[in-house]
């Protein structure tokens, strides 16, 4: 697997990623919650395996114990998520880019005519659902940064196989490692040794869309509005840097 690009972009706008990064922790807040009240109010990960990958996920993202312990409780005593769902979806950006946005929303007519406006502002359409999710593969993606060189590909690659990763691939200072969904928190506890610069199930792209430069302006003025706006949890693409 190859081109896999998302760390990648993450990583040249992280000034901006910094600036967000408490609007980032809103956001696994309230996937915490939700975890916990769909999985019948279960607050231990070891018996709530989707709650188990939203903490790795939070960790991943810097988010303080503290905060995750606070999350847990107020889902415990029943505050919070109780109108929430999770809808994606799907549409073009400019190009013909193939985009997924996941939302989670206590009020689904604000959220589809926000995606509208996101997607009409900037040169896209929303689309209907499978539109674009067919060219996509849901996988457990972990990210670890080498840009120290402190580890060694060779041994990452075979301690990622053995715990049970699906792939591995090495691009520059950057090591990812593919599992599949089911798989995600065994690997992760396997790999306990390493951190993890980001951690969490993704829709990974079959393929990548190039874009004109004009084009690239665009796409990413509708990242940015999509990314921050409440309901959006995750917004997948296929856009090739």
């Amino acid at each position: 697997m190859s081109g896999h690009s998302k760390w990648h972009n993450i990583q040249k706008t992280k000034g901006a990623q910094d600036a967000k990064r408490a609007a980032a922790f809103t956001k696994i807040a309230k996937e915490l919650i939700v975890a916990v009240k769909e999985g019948g109010g279960i607050t231990d990960p070891a018996n709530n395996s989707r709650l188990a990958t939203i903490i790795t996920k939070a960790k991943a993202a810097n988010m303080p114990n503290d905060n995750i312990k606070r999350c847990l409780e107020k889902a415990a005593g029943g505050q919070g998520g109780d109108n929430y769902e999770t809808i994606n979806y799907e549409g073009y950006g400019p190009g013909g880019v193939a985009v997924i946005v996941e939302t989670m929303t206590d009020n689904r007519n604000r959220t589809a005519g926000n995606m509208r406006h996101h997607f009409d502002k900037f040169g896209g359409n929303l689309g209907t659902n499978g539109c674009v999710s067919w060219s996509f593969d849901k996988k457990g993606v972990l990210v670890i940064d080498n840009s120290e060189e402190e580890l060694d590909e060779e041994e990452v690659m075979m301690d990622a196989m053995e715990a049970g990763a699906d792939d591995f691939e090495a691009d520059g200072d950057v090591f990812t490692i593919y599992t599949l969904p089911d798989d995600f928190n065994d690997v992760v506890s396997n790999l306990s040794k390493y951190t993890f610069v980001s951690a969490q199930i993704e829709m990974v792209p079959q393929n990548y869309q190039p874009l004109s430069e004009e084009q690239g302006v665009q796409m990413q003025k509708l990242i940015d509005a999509m990314e921050d706006d409440d309901d959006v949890q995750n917004v997948w693409h296929n856009w090739e840097e």
